[in-house]
């Protein structure tokens, strides 16, 4: 079935898998529509974080930490190899890379880093990422760029398993940034530990905890920040820059003394405004399921019927071929009206940044609702964040839809940090 997705083209499907971090293939398209059902279920579903119950505080992650003192603690490093420039400016080619203004300048070394951050209940767990740095001559400094990914359902497409040179991490580093790609819970070394998908606490955290494992790891291997740091990040890792924004400022971690400039796309902030998008989808896609999920009147189902209505929404969600575990627990408290429980779970909107937000979006996007950035946009500066935070959006042609947009966004992204970032 045929959610609302464009043409295939094989120059826009590399560039969604690149910066997604999907293989998106003409002869998978029924994985791709589950991909972007996927998206748009647990956007909704789960936490694209909002709702007018949120907390009066913004929503304070409320995940138990692991010990301050091994949160975040480097545990290992490994080589992976270097890319010349070269190379990389070959595969973006022979991939028809749509991206604009992305012109390597440098040879690429790429490490794993494993460390320690938390999952979905605040448990210990043993994670993993990618640090891409940029080969310059020695002494010289960079900017630290942290990626986060968007939704992935391959363990072989996480960034530290995928240091190949179109593997978006690899490419920004190739402009000059260090850039780091956290793999997220449930992939490279948690594989086997469920994902805690659009959970705002343990996405924040495992990010959060990455920039403090690759600051230590910088400083043992002698590679040379140079005091500026960014964030960024399309779809789910909208979502995630997003929730490890506020993490940060809530926590007054250092790392804002580096914090520049945070640019997200497209992310599912708002978890009511992107579920009335999503119920408008599903009841125009799928009557039947439509008529079923009717906020308010979920918990009133009979047993057998919502265990059917969670199966139908887990197969949608959740391709056949995958082969990462995903925590469903968002479903449960959306089958059970428990807004309360699905706000302060997912809700990354509502709340005042102190460092710039960019904010990026396509009007046409059904999977996450332009709204979502609306409403972000106007709590934000309700909150007295004012000029602090932007809107820009997508003018994608002809249809500013949420994969249209990706190129788009990326020319944005590059062109926000351009007039900030330092060293090059």
């Amino acid at each position: 079935m045929q959610w609302g997705l464009p043409p295939y083209h094989p120059a826009l499907d590399f560039l969604v898998g690149w910066i997604m971090g999907t293989s998106w293939k003409l002869a998978g398209t029924r994985r791709v529509c589950a991909a972007v059902l996927g998206a748009c279920l647990a956007v909704g579903l789960a936490g694209c974080g909002g709702g007018s119950s949120a907390p009066a505080d913004g929503g304070t992650p409320t995940t138990p930490p692991i010990p301050p003192e091994r949160s975040g603690r480097l545990e290992s490093a490994r080589l992976l190899g270097s890319i010349p420039a070269s190379e990389i400016v070959a595969a973006l080619a022979a991939k028809e890379s749509l991206a604009q203004d992305v012109v390597p300048r440098y040879g690429v070394t790429s490490y794993r880093l494993d460390y320690l951050t938390a999952d979905a209940d605040g448990r210990e767990v043993r994670a993993s990422g990618l640090v891409s740095v940029p080969i310059k001559a020695a002494g010289a400094k960079s900017p630290v760029l942290s990626y986060q990914h968007g939704t992935l359902f391959k363990d072989a497409e996480a960034p530290s398993n995928n240091a190949v040179a179109s593997e978006v991490a690899v490419v920004l580093a190739s402009l000059g940034y260090i850039v780091l790609a956290p793999d997220y819970v449930g992939f490279g070394a948690s594989k086997g530990t469920p994902h805690p998908y659009l959970l705002a606490a343990p996405s924040a955290a495992a990010t959060v905890d990455f920039l403090t494992a690759a600051r230590t790891w910088r400083s043992q291997a002698g590679v040379a920040d140079n005091g500026q740091l960014f964030l960024t990040g399309y779809s789910e890792g909208g979502y995630v820059t997003m929730a490890a924004h506020r993490a940060l400022q809530a926590s007054g971690s250092p790392h804002l003394q580096q914090l520049r400039l945070v640019v997200p796309g497209a992310g599912p902030y708002n978890v009511q405004t992107t579920m009335d998008g999503l119920v408008d989808l599903v009841r125009q896609e799928q009557p039947l399921i439509g008529a079923l999920i009717n906020p308010g009147f979920l918990r009133h189902l009979g047993g057998s019927v919502q265990r059917e209505v969670r199966r139908l929404l887990l197969r949608a969600l959740i391709p056949g071929d995958a082969d990462v575990a995903y925590d469903t627990r968002f479903i449960d408290h959306f089958l059970a009206d428990d807004v309360l429980a699905l706000a302060s779970a997912s809700n990354v909107y509502d709340w005042k940044p102190n460092v710039p937000v960019r904010l990026y979006h396509g009007r046409d996007d059904r999977t996450v609702p332009y709204a979502s950035s609306v409403s972000t946009l106007r709590t934000m500066q309700d909150r007295g964040a004012s000029d602090l935070v932007s809107l820009t959006e997508c003018r994608a042609q002809p249809v500013a839809g949420h994969l249209q947009c990706v190129p788009p966004f990326i020319t944005f992204m590059l062109g926000q940090l351009a007039p900030v970032a330092q060293d090059l």
